[in-house]
């Protein structure tokens, strides 16, 4: 088959040209906005290794969310930083913790901006781990399901839009299903946390969570970032038990996961572009190394690219302005 060659050159002539005839773009609601909040008021704890990221009490968090509705941004994703934790994790169920308080006065303030927890027992346990352990230090699935349907459940009531489990263990996503549906949430949809890989490039997040787990890892209960068709099965599970919403994490390294998803399951896809990714751009961009709006918009091109709906990125405030050409 031949391709008329010179005509390609032409149509990348010029920027306005290549505007007109360009297949992917990135507008800002295609993005999420991850916010770590905390307990206390005033706090706003910069991160050292992911710049311009903070752990926020719930009165800088609200302000937070007023830059976010001002540019656009459709949703934020919600991680807390309890006032306690315990083997159980029920920190992360306790409606008076930052994360069911932050719900709440968000939707009261932005009614229309889409506020999603993250649902996962990792930052709320004292040994760092997303589920109840054994004697011996494993996860027990499902007494770990059980809670994380009872946070779901919490986290609805403080008037969560979506909830988005990111833990991994087998059949959360329908005990989740279940427990809203059973309690007159059956509106509130599921972005699953579908192809979670064990990732090198969570690095700076668990600075930020403080979710460390104090011995192990999480290999057991994430996917080897070696396997493929492992990705579409547990993504098919989850859309059998009732996820809306399916994600892949982290983003960059698993480009050719987002599109076997995509063209598989026709579902809305999201792309987590996870905190190493960022801390990279950034570290590298203060380094004078590259430039910093060329690599994030050619990144999250590539994203959409593959077939991601959603990006989660917390580049999302920097891509929103640049849009708008403010930077």
């Amino acid at each position: 088959m031949g391709f008329p060659v010179v005509r390609a050159r032409r149509l990348r002539s010029s920027e306005n040209m290549r505007r007109l005839v360009r297949e992917n773009h990135i507008t800002t609601d295609d993005l999420i906005y991850p916010l770590f909040v905390t307990n206390g008021a005033g706090i706003n704890n910069p991160v050292a290794s992911m710049p311009g990221v903070f752990q926020q009490s719930v009165d800088k968090i609200l302000m937070e969310t007023d830059e976010v509705v001002k540019l656009g941004i459709p949703g934020v994703l919600l991680f807390g930083i309890p006032a306690y934790k315990d083997s159980q994790g029920s920190s992360a169920y306790d409606e008076n913790e930052a994360v069911q308080r932050a719900i709440g006065e968000i939707k009261q303030r932005h009614p229309d901006l889409l506020v999603i927890p993250d649902l996962c027992m990792c930052e709320y346990t004292s040994h760092g781990h997303c589920g109840i352990l054994d004697e011996k230090g494993n996860v027990i699935n499902d007494e770990t399901i059980a809670v994380l349907a009872k946070i779901a459940l919490s986290y609805a009531a403080a008037g969560a839009d979506i909830v988005a489990p990111s833990d991994m263990m087998d059949g959360r996503v329908a005990a989740i299903r279940n427990a809203l549906d059973a309690n007159g949430y059956s509106n509130i949809p599921i972005m699953s946390y579908s192809a979670k890989y064990a990732s090198g490039f969570y690095g700076p997040f668990r600075d930020v969570a403080e979710s460390t787990p104090q011995f192990g890892d999480r290999r057991g209960y994430q996917m080897d970032p070696a396997n493929s068709d492992e990705a579409l099965k547990e993504v098919w599970l989850d859309i059998e038990e009732g996820a809306d919403i399916v994600m892949v994490k982290p983003a960059l390294p698993y480009l050719d996961i987002i599109r076997r998803i995509k063209d598989e399951f026709k579902m809305p896809v999201a792309a987590y572009n996870v905190s190493g990714e960022f801390a990279m751009v950034k570290a590298a961009a203060q380094n004078g190394w590259l430039d910093e709006k060329r690599v994030v918009m050619e990144a999250l091109t590539g994203m959409k690219r593959a077939g991601a709906d959603i990006i989660i990125t917390y580049h999302a405030k920097d891509v929103a302005k640049w849009l708008k050409g403010e930077q």
